[in-house]
C-alpha cells in the first residue's frame, strides 16, 4: 500500500514553535510599521486605525494563513511526507509604503479628509485583487518558460534590499541588543544549537532583547532600546475588542479617485503577481511544489475580502518559505500565526507590543530571512548562472538607493529640481539613473536575469524573446517607468528591441563560438 494512501499529516511538530516565533514576529513587525504609518504619517484617528482597519487586516491575514495551511496539509497527505512546510502569508510589505505614500497621503493632502484617504486605499487594493485573480491563470505559463535563476534572482533582490538592509542597519544602530540577538538566532538556525527545554530561538532573542532594553531604561539609559514605562502605560488605553465591519460603500466611494489610482494599481498588481509567483517557485526549490494558480488566486480573493471589510493593505504569499522550513516549520506554524495575528488585531494589543518589545530585538529574524532567500537563488541553480542572478539583483539595489534618497530629501523638505539632480550627479549620485533602473525592479530583474541565463546557455532566441518582452513592458511603463502609459521610456524600449534583434542575429547568421569557453553540460532549469 502506498504511503500517501495511509499517512495522515501531523498538524503540529516541535519545529513549528520556531517557525511560529519567526513568522509571527516578522508579521508583528510589519503590523507595527503599518500602525505607525497610519497613526503618525497619514494621521488617521485611532478609532479608524484600531477600530476598522487593523481588525480587517487581522482577519485577512488569519484567512491567508489558514488557507495556506490547508494547502500544505493537502500536499503532505497527497505525497505522504512529514516535511511539507505551508506557504507563509502576510501583509505585502512594499504595498504598505506605496498605499500610504503614493495613494493615501496625496488624497489626504487634496481633500484634508482621512476617511477619503482610507477609501482611496480600499479602491486601490480592490483593483489589485482582480489583477491577481486574473493573472493567476497565466502565472504557470510564465514559470514554465522562465529560468529558476531569473525567478529566484529577482526575489533575492527584494530580499536583500527591502528585507535585510533595514534590520541590518537597525542591528548596528543599537548593537548591544542587535548583535546579541543576532548571535542567538544564528547559532540556533544556522548552527543547530538547541536551547534548554527546546525554547525557540526567536523567543530567546526577544526575551533577551527586552531584558537588555528595559534594564537599560531602569538604569537611566533609555537610548538603548528606546523603552519607556510611561508610553507603555498609555498604550493600554487601546485595549478593547473590535471586529471588522463591511466597508463596501467606502470601497466604491474610493472610485472617485479612479484616474489617480489606476496609475499605480496596474503596475503594482503585476508586481504582486510576479512576487507571488517567485515565492511559490522558492517553495518548490525548497522541496514543496504548490499550484501557482491556486496560491495566487487565493491571495487575490483574500485581499478582496480584507478590502471589503476595511483593509487598505494587500495580503501576500509571503517571502521566506525556505527559512521557516529550515527552522522546522510544517503546517501548524501557519495556523498559529493566523490565530496570533487575529488576537493582536481584534484585541488592540498591537499598541502594547509597540511599546513593550524593542524592534531591534526582532530585526535579526528579518535579517536571517533575507540571508536565506538571497542564498537560495545561488544554492538551487547551476553555478554558472550566478552572474545572471547578480544581474537580477541590480535593479532592486537601485530602487532601494532611490528610496533612501527620496526619504532624505523629503525629510529635508527639499524639492527635486534639475539643478539638484545635476549637483547630485557631480557628486557621483546618478539620481535619474537610479530611478530608471529601479522603476518596476521586480520585472526588470526577472527579464535581465532571464536574458543572462539564456545567453550563458547560448539559447539566443530565448534570450531575444525576453529582450522583446522587456521592450514591450518598458514601452507601456511596467519596467523602467514611474507609471503605466504609452511610450513611457521609448529610448529604453528601443534599446531592448535592438538587443532582441542582435540576439536573433547571433543565431541566424551562424557566427561561431569560442570553443575554449564552452559552457558546462547543464541546461537552464525552467521553473516547472
Amino acid at each position: 500500500m502506498k504511503m500517501h494512501e495511509t499517512r495522515t499529516p501531523s498538524l503540529w511538530t516541535p519545529g513549528d514553535w520556531n517557525a511560529l516565533f519567526g513568522l509571527g514576529t516578522n508579521v508583528l513587525v510589519n503590523l507595527l510599521v503599518m500602525t505607525g504609518l497610519l497613526k503618525f504619517v497619514v494621521g488617521l484617528p485611532d478609532e479608524l486605525t484600531f477600530g476598522r482597519i487593523l481588525p480587517a487586516v487581522g482577519l485577512m491575514l488569519f484567512l491567508g494563513n489558514m488557507y495556506y495551511a490547508w494547502m500544505g496539509w493537502k500536499l503532505a497527505k497527497k505525497e505522504g511526507r512529514a516535511d511539507v512546510c505551508a506557504l507563509p502569508s502576510g501583509p505585502s510589505v512594499p504595498h504598505m509604503f506605496i498605499v500610504v505614500f503614493v495613494i493615501m497621503l496625496p488624497i489626504l493632502g487634496r481633500t484634508n479628509d482621512p476617511v477619503k484617504a482610507w477609501e482611496a486605499g480600499l479602491a486601490w487594493v480592490f483593483l489589485q485583487g482582480f489583477i491577481l485573480i486574473g493573472g493567476s491563470f497565466v502565472a504557470p505559463f510564465i514559470r514554465r518558460i522562465t529560468p529558476r535563476a531569473a525567478l529566484l534572482g529577482t526575489l533575492a533582490g527584494v530580499s536583500i534590499a527591502f528585507i535585510a538592509m533595514r534590520p541590518a542597519t537597525e542591528i548596528f544602530m543599537t548593537s548591544i541588543i542587535g548583535l546579541t540577538c543576532l548571535a542567538i538566532i544564528l547559532v540556533s538556525w544556522f548552527g543547530g544549537l538547541k536551547y534548554p527545554r527546546g525554547i525557540p530561538a526567536g523567543l530567546v532573542a526577544i526575551v533577551v532583547g527586552m531584558a537588555i532594553a528595559w534594564g537599560a531604561a531602569a538604569l537611566g539609559m533609555p537610548e538603548i532600546g528606546g523603552m519607556s514605562a510611561a508610553r507603555l502605560s498609555e498604550s493600554f488605553a487601546n485595549f478593547g475588542f473590535s471586529i471588522p465591519l463591511p466597508a463596501l460603500n467606502h470601497v466604491f466611494s474610493g472610485f472617485e479617485f479612479l484616474g489617480f489610482i489606476l496609475v499605480t494599481a496596474i503596475p503594482f498588481g503585476v508586481y504582486d503577481l510576479v512576487e507571488a509567483m517567485d515565492n511559490v517557485e522558492s517553495a518548490e526549490a525548497a522541496g514543496d511544489t504548490y499550484s501557482t494558480t491556486e496560491a495566487i488566486s487565493a491571495e487575490g480573493c483574500i485581499s478582496l475580502i480584507g478590502t471589503l471589510l476595511g483593509s487598505p493593505f494587500a495580503n501576500a504569499v509571503y517571502i521566506g518559505h525556505p527559512g521557516w522550513k529550515s527552522m522546522g516549520g510544517r503546517i501548524g506554524y501557519s495556523v498559529g500565526t493566523g490565530i496570533f495575528v487575529l488576537c493582536l488585531a481584534w484585541f488592540g494589543i498591537l499598541a502594547v507590543f509597540l511599546n513593550l518589545v524593542p524592534v531591534v530585538a526582532i530585526s535579526p529574524i528579518l535579517l536571517y530571512i533575507g540571508m536565506l532567500i538571497g542564498a537560495q537563488a545561488f544554492q538551487t541553480t547551476p553555478m554558472k548562472h550566478a552572474p545572471a542572478i547578480v544581474l537580477g539583483l541590480v535593479p532592486h539595489l537601485a530602487a532601494w538607493a532611490k528610496t533612501l534618497i527620496d526619504g532624505a530629501l523629503g525629510a529635508a523638505g527639499a524639492q527635486v529640481t534639475p539643478e539638484l539632480i545635476a549637483g547630485m550627479g557631480q557628486n557621483g549620485v546618478l539620481y535619474e539613473g537610479l530611478g530608471v533602473l529601479g522603476n518596476g525592479a521586480i520585472l526588470t530583474g526577472l527579464v535581465l536575469a532571464a536574458i543572462g541565463v539564456f545567453i550563458i546557455e547560448r539559447k539566443y532566441e530565448w534570450a531575444a524573446g525576453f529582450a522583446g518582452a522587456g521592450a514591450i513592458l518598458t514601452f507601456f511603463g511596467f519596467m523602467h517607468g514611474p507609471a503605466v502609459g504609452i511610450a513611457v521610456t521609448p529610448s529604453i524600449s528601443l534599446a531592448y528591441a535592438i538587443v532582441a534583434v542582435f540576439l536573433v542575429a547571433c543565431t541566424r547568421l551562424g557566427w561561431t563560438h569560442d570553443t575554449e569557453a564552452e559552457p558546462e553540460a547543464v541546461v537552464a532549469q525552467p521553473a516547472e
